[in-house]
This record gives structure tokens, sequence and C-alpha cells, in this order.
């Protein structure tokens, strides 16, 4: 059902492509309302989301209460459309499901909002729905037995990638031009890659994730978009530590927007084309080659060299025993959040398998891996002390795979983790490291499907990949890339 009819309708399709940024300045100067800038982002959703199952709770009216309002804050995104990923972030009144059957059912409305989306609502931002995610977001797919699959806008038959599966899929097929993003092994990067978008993965502790969650952990939250100047503003809206927080990025010198444009200097570029442990496609080796291509055309020095802890054959099972452990950890809470046992009915058999596999792993164990990823993140913060300014690598080790690739298997439960693995071996060391990371849509299949390329940079410096994501998208601009059928 569409929401507006007549010159709504042409609001709508005017204001599909424009970014964050050109939409809150036709609100700014009165050229739209708030009101009809979410109007036509609500009949975007209610025209593309029935193929496409991004979207999982609609808040319609709640959006068009917030937008009419005389109180709707005056931030530098005042009246932009915009959607929360549902996991973790809690909207105040609304239920949050994490992908989970269990809390699908119970509907239990979230007291408050988080301190992030507490700081979008603060830059004008209207939250206009929640959007869908693999349960408790352990897979790069959205496929959870909760919701159903997410489809990619590229094509349906393929995966937006996870686990900010539903937000990418959104904001690539024009519903609203940027969406709240989490990545806890990949989960920003990954399906900005998959689905053609800005996906940066921000330092640890540059965003709060108050006031529940804690910023010692893999995880880190921002947003997905279709500019690096939306990335950037958004980021400067949100940024900083609350009060609690256990990690705190070092503030940066002045506002992110004012890198977008800057001149980076000539940067010294490590480039990883392939993977030392696994095979990679060859489009998204030459996803890379050809970034690195432009980034010396550009005036950088690019030499293929890497830092060799990459290679380590040891990071995936220290790595599984954290994420496990987490994974035990989030279904104890369900428990606690239902009050009552959890079982394996009302969990998906990977995630079970996880927090079975938890379950015999020790508390010296994960002191163990905790410390092994102590040496690994400064064995990598070495290279990068050693006169290194950026690693360029594929974001993926293969484009967007089928739905239904990295589907549960009660025969073997863990089957879709172990393909996950080959999937993604680039973007998980840097949520050990908590470095900066950005997923740039530079590359497309001959078929048509995107392929990213990642830039990660040292710990704190999201400034230097905002300014070489920025002057790669003037080199070569992506804007006019568009879904068929969008």
């Amino acid at each position: 059902m569409l929401a507006v009819e007549g010159d709504d309708v042409g609001i709508a399709e005017d204001t599909q492509w424009l970014d964050a940024t050109a939409q809150a300045e036709l609100a700014r100067t009165g050229q739209v309302t708030p009101a009809e800038l979410v109007d036509a982002a609500i009949e975007r959703i209610g025209r593309l989301d029935p193929g496409l199952n991004a979207v999982i709770l609609e808040l319609f009216e709640k959006a068009r209460a917030a937008a009419a309002d005389p109180a709707l804050p005056d931030g530098p995104f005042r009246g932009v459309p915009f959607l929360i990923k549902d996991l973790w972030a809690t909207t105040a009144g609304d239920p949050i499901c994490n992908g989970n059957a269990a809390l699908k059912a119970a509907c239990v409305p979230a007291p408050s909002d988080t301190t992030l989306v507490a700081r979008h609502r603060a830059a004008g931002l209207v939250i206009v729905g929640r959007t869908n995610t693999p349960e408790f977001g352990s897979l790069p797919t959205t496929e959870p037995v909760a919701f159903g699959p997410t489809r990619n806008p590229w094509d349906p038959s393929r995966s937006p990638g996870g686990s900010s599966g539903g937000s990418a899929a959104a904001v690539a097929a024009g519903m609203v031009p940027a969406a709240h993003a989490s990545d806890g092994g990949g989960s920003i990067r990954i399906p900005a890659s998959a689905c053609g978008l800005v996906g940066l993965k921000v330092s640890q502790g540059r965003t709060s994730l108050g006031p529940l969650r804690d910023e010692s952990g893999l995880g880190v939250e921002h947003v997905l978009t279709r500019s690096v100047r939306d990335c950037a503003g958004l980021l400067d809206a949100t940024h900083g530590p609350a009060p609690g927080d256990t990690v705190i990025a070092p503030a940066p010198s002045r506002p992110y927007l004012a890198e977008v444009g800057a001149d980076p200097g000539r940067l010294r570029i490590g480039l990883m084309p392939t993977h030392p442990t696994t095979a990679v496609h060859p489009d998204c080796e030459a996803a890379a080659r050809r970034a690195a291509a432009l980034l010396e055309r550009l005036g950088h020095h690019v030499d293929e060299a890497w830092p060799a802890v990459l290679g380590d054959t040891t990071f995936a099972s220290r790595f599984t025993a954290l994420w496990s452990s987490a994974m035990a950890m989030a279904i104890r809470g369900v428990g606690d959040q239902l009050g009552r046992a959890i079982g394996p009915d009302d969990v998906e058999p990977v995630n079970w398998a996880m927090a079975e596999m938890a379950a015999s792993t020790t508390g010296p164990d994960v002191l163990a891996a905790q410390a092994a990823m102590g040496t690994f993140r400064r064995a990598l913060a070495g290279w990068w002390a050693a006169g290194w300014d950026l690693l360029l690598t594929p974001t993926l080790a293969e484009p967007p795979p089928h739905l239904g690739t990295l589907a549960n298997d009660p025969a073997n439960p863990l089957a879709p983790l172990a393909r996950s693995a080959l999937l993604v071996p680039f973007t998980p060391p840097f949520n050990a490291s908590g470095q900066p990371a950005i997923s740039l849509p530079l590359h497309q299949t001959p078929d048509g499907l995107p392929v990213g390329v990642q830039l990660v940079a040292a710990y704190g410096r999201e400034d230097v990949l905002l300014r070489v994501a920025a002057q790669l998208e003037a080199a070569a601009p992506w804007a006019a890339r568009r879904p068929p059928g969008c």
C-alpha cells in the first residue's frame, strides 16, 4: 500500500537517490518539510520492501509524529529518514528481537534508547523502522528463521551480506539514504561490499555502546551510506564517549566532514590482493588490484605488502573462542529477559552449537584467547608503526553468495560458521585489533554484482580513511550505479 499520493509520490522519486546530506539541505532551505521526506521514505519502503524484506518493524506513525513535531531537534540531519538495525540497539517503546524467534514472540518493548540511538535522534534523524539481521548477528548473511531472508537489491537470489544486511538492502534500494549498522567481525563492511555501499567500521571506542554494552568487546556501531560525506557527517554527529565507557578512542583534531576533499598527501599503502590461508575469487582480487592502480595514479606509493601476522593460522580458533563465548552470553541474556530457561528449540542450530562450544571453553581458555588477541593486536599495530599508512584488501573473498549458501544445517550445525570463514577472511582481524576499516564500492563483476575493497588505517585514524575514500569517490564515482528495478 502506498503511503502518499500525487505530488508526494513525485517527492519520493525525486529524493530516492539523494544522500542524507542533500536531503537535509532540502529540509533546511524549506524546499521540502521533514514530514515530506519521511512520507517519501515510507512510500519507498511500501513499494520496494515486499520484494526485499529489509524492514522487519515499521514505525511509520511514530516517524510521522516526530517529523511533524516542532520540537524535532535542529541537528545537521533534521528530517532525514533513518532505519535502526534490530540488533542490540534499542528504540524506546519498541520491541527488539535480535533476529531471534523467542524474542519476536515475546514482543517486549525496550524501556529506552541506547546512547547512539539517542544521538541519532539529536542529529535530527527520524527513525522510520528497524531492519532485519541474522540471529544475534552471528553470520555474514541475513537469513534468520524468525523473519526470513533479506534479498540483495542487485540480485534478489543473492545475500545482502550480514549482519547489517537489512540496513544495507534498504540503503542500496533507495528506501532511506543511510541506516544504522554494527560490526563485530565485518558486519558493516560485508554488506557494504555485497550491496555497493560505503561502510566504515570505526575504531574501537569511537562511538558509545552504552548504556548496556561494553566497548572492550569486538563490536562497534556506525552506519551504512551511499556517500563518503554522509559517513563522515554522521560520525561527526554521533562520536565520542558517554559516562562509563570502558574504551575511548582519541578525539579527532577537527570535524570528520572536513576530511572530505582534504588532500591526503602521498601515502604509503600496502596491497594484500589474496589471502595466505583462504582462496580469493578472481573478481575480488581484481577489485583490489584495480584500486591499487587507481591509488598509484592519484600519487600514492603502493607495494604488495601486508602484516605477516595476517597469515597466522591460529587466529581463527582464538577469534572463535571469543565469538562463541559472546554467543553464550547473548543466549543467557535472552533467558534473563524472558524469565525462563532457553533451550535448543529457542535458538537456531548454528548459534546453539556455538553456545555449547563455549560451555566446554574454560575461563582460562577465554583469558588465553584474550591474551593471544593482545599479542595479535600489537603485531598488527607494529606494521603501521613501521611506516605504512594504509592496507588495501578485497573486502570479501567472493562476490555476494546465493541465499542458502550459509543456511543452517541441523546435521552439521557448525557448517555455516566454517563456510563463513571462507567468505570473510579479511574483516575479522580488524575487530580484534580495534582499527578502523572502510569498504568502498569501487568494482563490479561482469554480471553487475558489487564488489568492495577494504582500506585499513592505524587505530584512531578515521581521518586518513575518509580523506582517501573521498579522493577515490571523486576519481571513480559510484553514485550513478543503482540496482535494477529500484
